[in-house]
Formats: structure tokens, sequence, C-alpha cells
């Protein structure tokens, strides 16, 4: 818990601090550093610490990486930095070369915001060209913090963490595919489970039909995956109630949210949880609308439910937040809108 504290009070030193950082040895000294010390090293100590450290290949001497940690007199995880402003995915090569002459088992690339560590699952010595953890330390997940612990001092064991990428690794690009097919199902992934519901010819047609139908069955059962989990949340808080006596202040106008709202709630947190964890994604009904706010913060609505009139409504809102209500003939009809309610989300994050 206190190091998933202190990630936070530098993710929030970096969100004020970051506009008026303009050099990588700023960025370095200002973003990267801290987050070194959180994992337990004393970037005082030269023994611990090495800034400038010589990885030279070959021929080519006086080749340098940031910064490296020691552990008993051995580099266990090499970093190379650049400035915040800097895309990470050009820089890739250079760590490459680093990490093949300092025998490390670990290479940190970062910009002080995003964090990708590697090693060597496929080949020994060699840096994989995918990461095995990858964050935004402005957007931490827990379960990311429970992988960073592991690369903390007093926890560091390099059989351990080699064990767990493996893993991480795979159920990462695991996860990258199953997005995708959830977003845009492939032919394959189509005719995988038309072949065993269809006894007819898979003709084009066909196949244009089946897509249609397996975008829409998986995004039901995840957000009746959701539905469930939510309904046992609500359940729990009305039991905890019970008895409880709600006093309204006279003249204050009586607010039902009905069960087709929540319905609604529902489907919109199914489509949001793919970025935000369901606890920042919170509702509040009002006579006019049901309001779905991003951190119970009305400067930060991520979307409308206009169901008190005869035609149902969805509000969406654009980055100068003017809303634009899209009628519905069904609840279902939300998802094809999954990719502008998707979008609202980076107005505020």
């Amino acid at each position: 818990m206190e190091l998933q504290n202190q990630l936070k009070a530098l993710a929030d030193k970096i969100e004020d601090l970051k506009e008026r950082i303009e050099t990588e040895e700023s960025t370095k000294h200002a973003f990267v550093l801290p987050f070194i010390n959180i994992l337990g090293y004393d970037t005082f100590n030269p023994l611990e610490v090495v800034p400038e450290f010589t990885a030279d290949l070959g021929l080519k001497k006086g080749e340098k990486v940031d910064y490296a940690i020691f552990q008993d007199e051995k580099p266990i995880l090499i970093i190379e930095c650049k400035n915040w402003r800097e895309e990470l995915n050009a820089h890739n090569s250079q760590l490459f070369r680093y990490f093949h002459t300092t025998k490390t088992r670990f290479a940190l690339l970062t910009n002080g915001i995003e964090y990708r560590f590697y090693t060597d699952l496929e080949e020994t010595n060699k840096m994989d060209e995918k990461p095995f953890l990858e964050f935004n330390i402005t957007n931490l997940k827990d379960s990311t913090v429970s992988e960073i612990i592991k690369f903390h001092k007093s926890n560091f064991d390099v059989n351990h963490i080699v064990d767990n990428a493996s893993s991480l690794k795979y159920t990462k690009e695991i996860k990258k595919l199953i997005l995708q097919e959830l977003k845009e199902p492939s032919f394959d992934f189509v005719r995988l489970f038309a072949n065993q519901v269809y006894t007819g010819r898979l003709t084009e047609k066909v196949m244009d039909e089946f897509t249609v139908l397996v975008n829409k069955a998986f995004n039901q059962t995840l957000g009746d995956r959701v539905n469930d989990r939510l309904n046992a949340a609500l359940n729990k808080e009305t039991e905890k109630q019970q008895g409880e006596v709600v006093e309204v202040e006279e003249g204050d106008p009586k607010i039902t949210t009905t069960e087709e709202e929540l319905e609604g709630y529902r489907i919109i947190v199914a489509i949001l949880r793919r970025q935000l964890p369901i606890e920042r994604i919170i509702y509040r009904d009002t006579q006019s609308y049901f309001g779905i706010l991003l951190d119970d913060n009305n400067r930060k609505p991520l979307c409308r439910l206009h169901f008190n009139g005869k035609t149902k409504y969805l509000g969406i809102f654009d980055e100068n937040k003017r809303e634009r209500k899209e009628k519905l003939s069904s609840l279902d009809e939300i998802y094809q809108y999954e990719d502008e309610l998707l979008k609202t989300i980076t107005f505020y994050e």
C-alpha cells in the first residue's frame, strides 16, 4: 500500500510539473530518479545506481546507458530515458544493443510517464522486441502495481520475475487480440463460431451476417457479466442501507431511477471499463436525465441517458462538452457508439 501511495504521489507530481519540463535531463531528475527511489534503490549511491553506465559494443566504444541498477556488484536492470514528450517506439533498437553487452536480464525504456520493461524470453541474452510489462504511471491499475512491486529492492528475484514475465507478456498479447476481435471480428474468428451454430454453407453473405452477430453476442456477454457484478454490488449496498431513513428536504424533487436506466448504465460500464476501473464510472440521476460521470465529477460528463420521455436518447459529449443526442430504438444500440464513448475518456485523461 505504501508503494502504491508513493506511485500515486509521483503521478500527481508529473501532472503538475510536466509542462515545465523541457529537456531529457530534467525528465530524468524530476520523474525517473524518483521512480528509482520508490523501488528502494539509493540514487545517491554510485555502487547501487550507476549513471552513464558504459555499454561498449565490439569496436563501438563509448556507448552509455542512462542508468544501471546494481545488486551484488552485478547489473540487474539497465534504464534508458527519453524526454517525456518523446514517443518510445523509435528507441527500442538503442536499448537492444545495450542489453546484449551488459549481460543483465532486464531493461527499462521510459520517458518518465510511459514505462516498458523488457527481458530475454525468446532468446538468451537477446532482448525481446516486445515488453513484458508496460504501463503509464499516471493511470496505474492495481494489478500493474503488483508487478512493479516485484522490482523493489526488498523483493527482487531474477528467476521469479523471469518466470512471471512469460505469463505477463503473452497474456498482454492475448488481451490485445481479444480486444481487437471484439472491436472488429476477423474472418477466422467469425468462422470459428459460425461453423458451430450454422449448418449451411458459409457464403460471403452468411459470413457478413455472422460478423455482426458475433460482435453483438460478445459485447452482450461482456455486458451481462458486468451487470451481474453491478447487481451484486447494488444488492449488497441495498442490504447495507436497509432500515436507514433517507431524509428529503421539503421542496426537493423526488427522482425515480428506473431499471431501464440502470440497464443502460451497465452497458455503458461494460464499454468504458476497457479503459477505466469500474469504480471511476459514477451515475447521478436527475429530473431531466440520467448522467454518467468520470470520478463523480460534474465537470467530467461521460454521457447521458435521456429515458424519461417516450423516445429514448443517448447523450454523447465532444471535447468542448457539447452534448449530441442519438435516438435509441433499443438499449443494445448503445454498443454502436462504443468508439465515441471511449473517445470521451481522452478529453479528461
